[in-house]
């Protein structure tokens, strides 16, 4: 029973540590949604403005096409640039496309603020879609948490049990000593196996132990040897692990 007991808190502490490591990955996730809907909101209320902005430059834009525009100022330059004239005919001229670069620069304007709106929607959109990802994927955690969650619970359910029973058990080994103190050598034997027993149970924990640390010695070896090979850098537990296994070959 007391081996259960520690293999279901073992258990339980591994379903803890679990559980505790999804619910910081829900948080994080939480958190980059949560940002990506500020974004978001950011973006939709600099279109907004940007808007608002266009609403005036809308007003003033000229029913002249923007094609027709900039042939007018094409002609109007050629004219200027091949053309003799007196002076007041010529600064009428400049006054026209003066006149017509500034109608051409009210097209050049929200043409701007369209390319702006337009790569704010597109950020905006992509914003939308990871806060999407980010809380379908901490939805999807937040069950696997509650999965280890309840399980976690049912270990600990489990290990109530057993210590109750292992309680009990051990109430009626009292009353099974007690009864056999009424006859000293059944006492002497009862003690005979009890010591046989703790020896028994110290050399095999004494040869897990010996066996665990061999394992882990050969695993920590094959892993610098393996990281040799590769030309990486060994740390200097790593570099005494090989000159050792080197040395015990020799001998």
């Amino acid at each position: 029973m007391h081996e259960q007991i520690r293999a279901l808190q073992a258990e339980a502490k591994r379903l803890k540590e679990q559980r505790d490591e999804i619910n910081l990955q829900v948080q994080v996730l939480k958190a980059a949604r949560d940002k990506a809907r500020v974004q978001r909101k950011e973006k939709h209320e600099q279109i907004v403005k940007i808007r608002e902005k266009m609403k005036p430059l809308a007003q003033k834009k000229p029913l002249t096409k923007l094609q027709d525009l900039e042939k007018g100022i094409q002609n109007l330059e050629w004219k200027i640039q091949t053309t003799s004239l007196p002076v007041k005919e010529e600064k009428a001229l400049v006054d026209q496309v003066r006149v017509l670069e500034t109608q051409r620069m009210v097209y050049k304007q929200l043409q701007e603020l369209k390319d702006m709106i337009l790569e704010l929607q597109a950020e905006a959109k992509a914003l939308e879609t990871q806060a999407k990802l980010n809380h379908e994927k901490l939805s999807e955690l937040a069950g696997q948490s509650q999965k280890f969650h309840e399980q976690l619970k049912e270990a600990l359910n489990n290990v109530k049990s057993l210590k109750q029973s292992a309680d009990e058990a051990h109430q009626k080994h009292v009353e099974l000593r007690q009864r056999a103190n009424n006859t000293h050598e059944k006492y002497v034997e009862i003690q005979q196996q009890i010591r046989t027993l703790k020896e028994e149970l110290e050399k095999k924990k004494k040869e897990h132990y010996a066996k665990r640390e061999q394992k882990l010695r050969e695993e920590a070896t094959k892993k610098a040897q393996d990281k040799m090979r590769r030309g990486e850098k060994l740390t200097w537990e790593e570099f005494k692990l090989l000159t050792e296994q080197e040395e015990a070959t020799e001998h």
